[in-house]
Parts: structure tokens; C-alpha cells; sequence
């Protein structure tokens, strides 16, 4: 996810609010530890990932950097 993130020139801020936007409240901080594997995530934030960085769900597990 952060390779996809930051392909997009985003930073964790800027996709947090964006995830705001779709009614999905979450934090810089709670994304800083998903993307450092300290924090796993749910099948419907998967989904919320994959709505707002524009992926299909499988971009999200393939851990390839193109998209």
C-alpha cells in the first residue's frame, strides 16, 4: 500500500483524508502502522484501500509496485 501511496505522490495525511472523505475515519498514525506491518488490516478496509487508491483488491496483496 505505501508503494502505491507514494507512486501517487501522496502522503500518509493526504491519503488519510481521503479515506475521510468516503466516511471512513482514520488516522495518519493508523496508517503509518499498516504500512509498517504493526497493524493488520480488516476485509472491508481492504476494500475502503482499494476504493480510494483507485486498485483492484489482488494490487493490494500482490506487493508489486506497478499498478
Amino acid at each position: 500500500m505505501r508503494i502505491i501511496r507514494e507512486n501517487k505522490g501522496w502522503t500518509q495525511e493526504q491519503l488519510a483524508a481521503k479515506c475521510n472523505l468516503i466516511d471512513w475515519e482514520i488516522s495518519r498514525s493508523t496508517l503509518a502502522k499498516i504500512e509498517s506491518n504493526v497493524r493488520g488490516v480488516t476485509d472491508i478496509e481492504v476494500s475502503y484501500f482499494s476504493l480510494v487508491l483507485n486498485v483492484e483488491i489482488a494490487i493490494l496483496f500482490s506487493g508489486y509496485s506497478k499498478f
